[in-house]
């Protein structure tokens, strides 16, 4: 089978591996990248001599969509104990081990020592070393910390900004926003966005508080604005909210985040919430998983003082997804989507990302078949993993 017809100016890479799933499994077992792009997709792929191409012999792998993580704390979160207790920014290899391309960047409790504009900057450091990076403008607080002074500008004049988040609730760290304000929120994305071309979602941190979900019911049923706006993460925070978050779901045939943690402590891990969401009901293309990854983990007392901290790592995002398949809850091409096509979809990113297809960013996590990442290619560039010369 012939490869492209026409031929790209830089060099280009030819990966041939074992198996192929787009997320679906495909017969194509070569696949060719150019100018960060997937170019052709087939079987025996013939170059034509003479072109600049590196062959990448992988039989022993699996290609997938490079996975994508909707909320990272690429500054480090933390701070609720005080300045002694800010996590750690996370750095490249952190992320590309885990066959994560593309990322989002979120802000949490402390916006004051950090920053969107701080946020902004570690994004395109990100970027800078290869990686897909996006950003959330705003925090846990309301009205939401910007880049401009505005959302809407933050919206349609910063590439990077795809959407507002992590915004709490239900949260005793949250700033208690009362409905209208996060109504003219949710609308303030939704305006910026349209004008920028973009999703502009909402992500929502939700707590351990009694109202769970329920202001962002009441504003679904309230308002005019499309479940798709908006994203609740950490809904396994604790069974009866995950239970909310499956009604949730099944009511507005909405989306909702599962989040990898390490130490469930009273919720659920990735695993179980994401069974229980499918024992419900809830379709596979309305769940999301993510890592929360150098985020912090705090514990409180009764009185709902600072007793302890731990750092997330997103280790966890990737076990319970291999164990998703391993243990048959899902077959590998929808438990794909759970971090690829779903995401970016989500995200607004689906025209170019979450795929393995022509025309597609070349985002490609090479697995082996314990799935495990073994290599990790962004925009065609291997990031993780050896590839020889």
């Amino acid at each position: 089978m012939s490869a492209d017809k026409a031929r790209p100016a830089d060099t280009m890479t030819l990966l041939r591996v074992g198996e192929a799933f787009t997320p679906e499994r495909r017969e194509a077992t070569d696949i060719l990248m150019a100018g960060g792009k997937i170019v052709a997709l087939g079987q025996d792929l013939d170059v034509p001599r003479g072109w600049p191409v590196r062959e990448v012999e992988a039989r022993d792998l699996i290609a997938v969509p490079a996975f994508i993580d909707q909320h990272v704390h690429v500054t480090g979160g933390g701070g609720e104990g005080g300045c002694g207790t800010r996590c750690p920014p996370i750095g490249v290899h952190d992320i590309v081990s885990m066959g994560i391309g593309t990322l989002v960047g979120v802000l949490g409790t402390d916006s004051i020592s950090r920053s969107p504009a701080d946020l902004l900057a570690a994004v395109r450091g990100l970027a800078a070393e290869g990686l897909a990076a996006y950003m959330y403008t705003g925090a846990y607080r309301v009205p939401a910390p910007t880049l401009t002074g505005d959302i809407q500008r933050d919206l349609a004049w910063i590439p990077e900004v795809i959407g507002v988040g992590e915004i709490a609730i239900s949260d005793h760290r949250s700033s208690q926003p009362r409905q209208d304000e996060l109504e003219r929120l949710v609308s303030e994305a939704r305006v910026g966005a349209m004008l920028a071309g973009k999703r502009g979602i909402c992500h929502f941190h939700l707590g351990d508080g009694k109202r769970g979900l329920a202001p962002l019911r009441r504003l679904l049923e309230e308002t005019e604005i499309p479940p798709d706006q908006i994203i609740p993460t950490h809904v396994n925070r604790r069974p009866e909210l995950l239970e909310e978050a499956a009604e949730y779901a099944l009511a507005f045939d909405a989306s909702v985040d599962v989040t990898a943690f390490e130490d469930a402590g009273d919720g659920l891990s990735a695993f179980d919430a994401v069974s229980r969401l499918l024992a419900r009901g809830v379709p596979s293309a309305r769940i999301t998983l993510s890592s929360d990854c150098n985020g912090s983990l705090p514990e409180f007392d009764a009185d709902g003082a600072y007793v302890g901290m731990q750092v997330a790592r997103n280790t966890a995002l990737i076990g319970d997804w291999q164990r998703l398949v391993q243990d048959e809850v899902l077959p590998l091409e929808s438990a794909l989507e759970l971090l690829t096509t779903n995401v970016a979809r989500v995200l607004g990113l689906h025209a170019h990302k979450g795929r393995l297809a022509l025309g597609f960013d070349a985002d490609i996590t090479l697995l082996d078949r314990a799935l495990r990442p073994q290599r990790t290619f962004v925009a065609g560039r291997c990031l993780y993993g050896d590839i020889g010369e």
